[in-house]
């Protein structure tokens, strides 16, 4: 029954858009205070294609021209995606634990779509979702919006950003609905191993939980680390796995995600299977004319396309460890994969530098670098760089961030 006075009106806003909240975009896109004598240097967004030193590889764009030009490949799709798209996914994307077919893929809106769909499909408004802390702001996101409660699990800096498994155990619950890991890690830079995927599987093993695991930077690796896919290490727990187009294919804009279905021949996926169908239908599929060109661009881009793109990310990742290992009060943590770095606030090393937002907003104001701090990623003291920029681009953020941090030291401390 319509209340208030009824000569005016008053819409009402939803509890599911009070709820949504997301850190990174409130910061990145509302208006910034810079200093207008010094050019913005963004480290801030994970867009591999922001500074135009890194793009697809030229067969791509071919094979979307081509089928541009086809009336049919720019048509309606089934909500799942086209079954020879969804085909080629499973191709590209199979493990020896699991045969993967076209019924395991669904196809959507992007990794974040996907993302929604898997907590979705797993979890009602008041059940919980293990989360890693530091971990990447969009799946708090969508728990806010669902009504899910979030717990978090502790990731450790000394550790190269392992799990603390402990701590994961402690956490489960009879309203415990799934464990969502992130491998390779935004945005820690992480590379898990092996050995430590085990563990947390035994995890999900013990309290029979399944996995949901975001692994949009599949294969994006640097020297002396390698990607497993989790669910290649078991054979029982079942696993939604997360992939898409955005990052290793560089193509962030075309919108193109999917959810890997690994049940291990079980039926226990069998009710998932069908919500995942139905859920689909709500945005009829991703962009079709993208998926479209899947089975082209899967199996024929050139792997000297990947190598090189990961050589650009390891030779950026070693110069800026190298380069803010020296400055004093800041604390790099090693990236071995992705394009991200965490990078450790020493707070009592500066003066009027209250914690690691407030760092941000002054190296903005008075630098004009773009960082964002570690509490968006439920890790204060902390602050994240993204590695796409041209060499030259972060040699000057690093300059500037030295001078800064020179500039708002607690004492005279020499700069190594």
């Amino acid at each position: 029954m319509p209340s208030g006075d009824p000569s005016s009106w008053s819409v009402p806003v939803s509890k599911s858009a009070q709820g949504t909240l997301n850190p990174i975009r409130r910061l990145t896109d509302t208006k910034t205070v810079t200093n207008p004598a010094k050019e913005m240097i963004s480290l801030s967004i994970g867009d591999p294609l922001a500074y135009g030193n890194l793009a697809t590889h030229p067969y791509v764009i071919d094979c979307l021209k081509k089928n541009a030009e086809i009336p049919s490949k720019s048509g309606y799709a089934p909500s799942m995606g086209y079954e020879t798209s969804r085909q080629a996914v499973a191709q590209y994307c199979n493990v020896e634990s699991t045969s993967l077919t076209a019924r395991d893929v669904i196809l959507a809106s992007g990794a974040s779509g996907a993302l929604e769909l898997a907590m979705c499909v797993l979890l009602n408004p008041g059940d919980n979702i293990l989360l890693p802390r530091p971990g990447f702001s969009l799946y708090n996101t969508i728990a806010g919006c669902k009504g899910f409660q979030v717990k978090y699990y502790d990731l450790c800096a000394d550790k190269n950003w392992e799990a603390n498994i402990e701590h994961m155990r402690s956490l489960v619950d009879n309203k415990t609905r799934a464990i969502l890991v992130n491998n390779p890690s935004n945005p820690c830079g992480s590379v898990y191993s092996a050995t430590h995927l085990q563990e947390i599987l035994a995890v999900a093993e013990e309290f029979k939980v399944p996995i949901i695991s975001d692994e949009i930077y599949a294969d994006m690796t640097f020297k002396g680390h390698k990607f497993f896919p989790i669910a290649s290490l078991t054979r029982t727990v079942p696993v939604l796995a997360i992939g898409g187009l955005a990052k290793r294919f560089l193509l962030p804009g075309w919108r193109l995600g999917w959810i890997l279905v690994h049940d291990h021949g079980s039926e226990a996926l069998a009710g998932v299977r069908a919500g995942l169908v139905a859920l689909s239908q709500l945005i009829l599929g991703p962009n079709s004319l993208v998926q479209s060109i899947l089975p082209d661009i899967l199996q024929n881009t050139p792997s000297s396309f990947f190598d090189e793109t990961m050589h650009t990310l390891e030779t950026h990742a070693r110069f800026m460890h190298e380069r803010i290992a020296k400055i004093p009060g800041l604390t790099p943590v090693e990236a071995q994969g992705a394009m991200y770095q965490m990078i450790g606030i020493q707070l009592d090393k500066f003066k009027e530098i209250h914690d690691d937002v407030d760092f941000m907003r002054k190296l903005l104001a008075e630098e004009s670098v773009f960082v964002l701090p570690g509490q968006v990623f439920e890790y204060p003291a902390f602050f994240r760089v993204v590695l796409c920029a041209p060499l030259p681009k972060l040699q000057e953020a690093c300059d500037r961030l030295a001078a800064f941090c020179a500039r708002h030291a607690s004492s005279a401390l020499p700069q190594n």
